[in-house]
């Protein structure tokens, strides 16, 4: 009987945890716009070192965390940017699909022009004056 409620009773837990997660992202921001994403990665900027310096202290680690770095672009910008790159290369994507398989027809035809056959008549005529 345990051993059939088992996978049921992990199955529940991975479920519960990931829906958990994804419930936290959705409500900080994660998932939404990128202008909530932005805001989000500030809060989370001023909340996890103080945070991690706390969890440290209670489990008796003295330890220095390494500085955040400073961000210097906007992640908006990148974002918007990225999506724009993504869209354009896509919409090209038949164009050059036609571009490529006329390229290589014709690179099929040069080869197929430049391997002409030997004229087997030609050849039998010199095999035979030899003997």
């Amino acid at each position: 009987m345990a051993a059939k409620i088992l996978p049921v009773v992990k199955l529940a837990t991975k479920v519960t945890i990931a829906g958990g997660a994804l419930y936290v992202a959705y409500g900080s921001g994660l998932l939404g716009s990128s202008e909530q994403g932005s805001v989000a990665l500030g809060k989370a900027k001023a909340a996890i070192p103080p945070a991690v310096q706390e969890w440290m202290k209670y489990f008796g680690l003295e330890a220095q965390l390494p500085t955040i770095p400073t961000v210097e672009f906007s992640p908006v910008q990148t974002w918007n940017s990225g999506v724009r790159k993504t869209i354009s290369t896509l919409s090209e994507a038949p164009a050059n699909a036609v571009g490529y398989t006329n390229q290589g027809f014709q690179y099929m035809k040069d080869l197929t022009k430049k391997e002409e056959t030997p004229n087997i008549e030609g050849n039998s005529s010199a095999i035979r004056s030899g003997d």
